[in-house]
Formats: structure tokens, C-alpha cells, sequence
């Protein structure tokens, strides 16, 4: 075993739960966290959510405050942005041409939202949201906005958001729960169509417009409007402006998968879902690395392909496994995958997998989605792929075996499962 550190590149909560694994299962060596961004490892969830709508504390996005660092001996190294890894020298370039050893390596290096580089696309008031420092900027000016006195929909601060998945629907939902007058502007016949299919993702468009938002459907934007450097709208190619004074881009994220690809490590194709391929323990090709969260695509037994999933959970659950990899475990990770969303009084819990509307055959629908309490499952072959649960908690664990189990399920079960204790 090499004497030189172990070295995490990421500033997220994949690298947090990494860290803190590795001093729990007793690794008492040199631990040193490389991030670009100013702020210690911190999770993404909030930002779209309750810390956006001033409602939670800044430190509450911290799954370690910086006393727990310093107790335990790990050196954060802030706006350090890691631009080269030489696998042969076993050495990470940094961006102020420094270089660090490494004896194991985690990559963690999540995703980056992706720009509309569209005319207009530089005007003050045009926000992506990704990191924390996004969220201040954006939260500054909707709370800013909210203060201002008018009420929905007669002019206070109008809000386009543009992209209909999830972060954009949370936004829309938070910006309108501060009593914004807020547009959603898809591109897709429903939202979270991609994920959700037409059948849930309607239950999402009527929560919105039942809320207050007026939803673009099918839409195509072409540029936004300015004056005097500031956004004023969103033009679409079928002649239609939006008026904004705010603007959030929201329309998905690329894997930082960079820094592997430039050393030689191996990516999953883009049909395959991209990201940096690894295997069952989370390790690379290369046998003193490893990767977790948004950019790591991990062989799946269950679905029997290769999964690379951009959620909390994902970034929650890899992180440990790869720090106990690293220590020298090999167990298999076979966490199936698992996400959130709280949008007005609608809250959801998904587990699964399901490769786009093409990926199922029918959903079934248990309780009613227009009553507030409902779960769905999306079937192929007969067998469950996913499961959803609308205000319904605490189920997710049979869904997991209906998953598990591999075989056609029984409908009437599954149509009876919200009234089922």
C-alpha cells in the first residue's frame, strides 16, 4: 500500500459521504478534498427548494460543518480546479499549475448545467442553477422580487423558466410559493415527459397550472430580450414573448467527465447514458481509482445495463461505497436508484428505472393523483420497472422487492396498493 493520500476531486455530497466513510472505517492516512468552488463539500437538493425560498439555513446544505475537517484531519482545498490526472505518475494538475500525489483517487466531479447559448443568452437576469452560489444569486433577486408588493399575476417580477425537468419544476414551484408571477416554457408535450412519461407527467402540469402557472408546451425557444443589458423576455419560434425579468435555464446537465476522458479512462457511451464505466465496486479501469455520483455509471444486475443517475441519493449511497472500495472492500453496489421532489403540497418518492416513454408498457395508477395520495407503476412485460409515490411515504421498500422479484405482477395488488396497509 502506497504511503501518498488519498485524493477526492469534488465538492459534493458524494465527496462528503466519502470522506467522512473513510475516517469511520478507520483510515487514519492523509485525506485531501479538491474543489473548484470556494465552499467546503455541500448537497444540491435545497438550493432548488426550501433554501432557495429563504426558508432554510445557509449552513443546512452542509452534510459536515468545518470543526468536523479539522477534528478529523482533512485538508479541503477550495478554488482548486483539478484540470489533468496523469494515471502513470499517479498525479493530479491542478488549475494554478500545482500537482498533488495521490496513492488512491476518487472522482466525484458531478455535472454542469447546460447553457441555451441562445441571442441574449449573457443578459443580467439570466440564472442557471447548479451551485450554491448560483442559489444566492438566484434566492437575492426572487425574494428581492417577492418583497416588492404586488401581488400574482399583476406584474411582480415576472419569471420564465425555461425546461420542464425536474429543476426547472422546482424552481417554478418555489419562485410561485413566493408569490411570483411565474412560465414554464417546455419543450416537451408534458413535463418530466422524458422521465415520467405523458401519463404522470400531466398529473405534474395540472399541479402548476392549478397553482398559478402558466405552462408553454411543445415550445422551442429561439433567444431572449434585453434592455439596457437586462433580460426582459423569452422569444419561442412560433412568435411568441414571454416578458421576464427573470430567466432560469434549466433544460439538464453534462457529467464532468473531462478530467477521466483526457486520462485515458474509459466512458460509457451516450446510449448507455455516458459517464466515466466502472465497475460493481465503483472502480475504474485503473485500479487506484474510482468515481461516484452524477458521473459514474455502474453495471445494474437488475436492469442489466449499465445505469448513470444525476440524483441526491445516487451521490449519498456511491460516495461510502467507494471509500470502503478504496479501503478494500468488494461487495457489489446494488442500490437501485432513488430520487425526490417536493413541489407545493405534492410530494414524491421514485424508485427504479425506467429508460424513457420507450422503456415501459402501461402504467398502473393506485388511489388518485387529483385527491392528493397516489402511487404508479410503470410495467414492462408485466414486471415492474418503477414505482412512484404521490404523499404516500414509506413504501418504497416493497416497491423494491416488486422490482427485485423480476416477475408479472399482480394488477388488482398493484391497483389496491395506496388503500393496502
Amino acid at each position: 500500500m502506497t504511503a501518498d493520500p488519498i485524493v477526492v476531486v469534488g465538492g459534493g455530497l458524494a465527496a462528503a459521504r466519502a470522506v467522512s466513510t473513510l475516517r469511520e472505517e478507520g483510515y487514519d492516512g492523509d485525506l485531501i478534498v479538491v474543489t473548484s468552488e470556494p465552499h467546503r463539500p455541500y448537497e444540491r437538493p435545497p438550493l432548488s427548494k426550501d433554501y432557495l425560498r429563504g426558508q432554510a439555513e445557509r449552513e443546512s446544505v452542509f452534510p459536515l460543518g468545518e470543526e468536523w475537517y479539522r477534528e478529523h484531519a482533512v485538508d479541503v482545498r477550495t478554488h482548486a480546479t483539478a484540470v489533468g490526472l496523469s494515471l502513470e505518475s499517479h498525479r493530479v494538475t491542478l488549475a494554478d499549475g500545482t500537482s498533488l500525489a495521490f496513492g488512491r483517487l476518487l472522482l466525484a466531479t458531478g455535472s454542469t448545467p447546460r447553457p441555451l447559448p441562445l441571442p441574449g443568452h449573457d443578459l443580467r437576469g439570466v440564472h442557471l442553477l447548479r451551485t450554491l452560489d448560483d442559489a444566492d444569486r438566484l434566492s437575492g433577486v426572487l425574494l428581492q422580487a417577492s418583497l416588492e408588493g404586488a401581488e400574482p399575476h399583476e406584474g411582480a417580477a415576472p419569471v420564465a423558466v425555461v425546461g420542464d425537468g425536474w429543476i426547472g419544476l422546482e424552481v417554478a414551484a418555489s419562485a410561485r410559493q413566493l408569490g411570483l408571477d411565474v412560465t414554464i416554457i417546455g419543450q416537451g408535450t408534458h413535463p418530466l415527459g422524458r422521465v415520467l412519461g405523458p401519463e404522470m407527467g400531466e398529473v405534474y402540469a395540472q399541479l402548476h397550472e392549478k397553482n398559478g402557472v402558466r405552462l408553454h408546451r411543445r415550445a422551442s425557444v429561439t433567444g431572449f430580450t434585453g434592455t439596457d443589458g437586462r433580460v426582459t423576455g423569452v422569444d419561442m419560434a412560433d412568435g411568441t414573448h414571454v416578458d421576464a425579468s427573470i430567466v432560469v435555464v434549466g433544460v439538464g446537465a453534462t457529467p464532468n467527465v473531462g478530467l477521466a476522458a483526457a486520462a485515458g479512462l474509459s466512458l460509457r457511451s451516450a446510449a448507455e447514458g455516458g459517464g466515466v464505466a466502472v465497475d460493481a465496486t465503483l472502480r475504474t479501469e485503473h485500479p487506484d481509482v474510482w468515481a461516484a455520483g452524477d458521473i459514474a455509471s455502474i453495471p445494474s444486475a437488475t436492469y442489466g445495463r449499465p445505469l448513470r443517475v444525476e440524483h441526491w441519493a445516487r451521490a449519498n449511497d456511491t460516495g461510502p461505497h467507494a471509500a470502503r472500495a478504496m479501503l478494500g472492500a468488494t461487495d457489489a453496489y446494488d442500490i437501485l436508484p432513488y430520487f425526490y421532489s417536493d413541489q407545493f403540497d405534492l410530494g414524491m418518492e421514485y424508485t427504479g428505472f425506467v429508460d424513457g416513454p420507450g422503456g415501459y408498457e402501461e402504467v398502473v395508477v393506485s388511489g388518485s393523483p387529483e385527491d392528493g395520495e397516489a402511487f404508479a407503476f410503470w410495467l414492462r412485460g408485466g414486471v415492474v420497472q418503477a414505482g412512484m409515490g404521490l404523499n404516500v411515504w414509506d413504501r418504497m421498500p416493497e416497491v423494491e422487492q416488486l422490482i427485485r422479484s423480476a416477475i408479472p405482477a399482480d394488477r388488482a395488488a398493484l391497483e389496491g396498493f395506496v388503500t393496502r396497509a
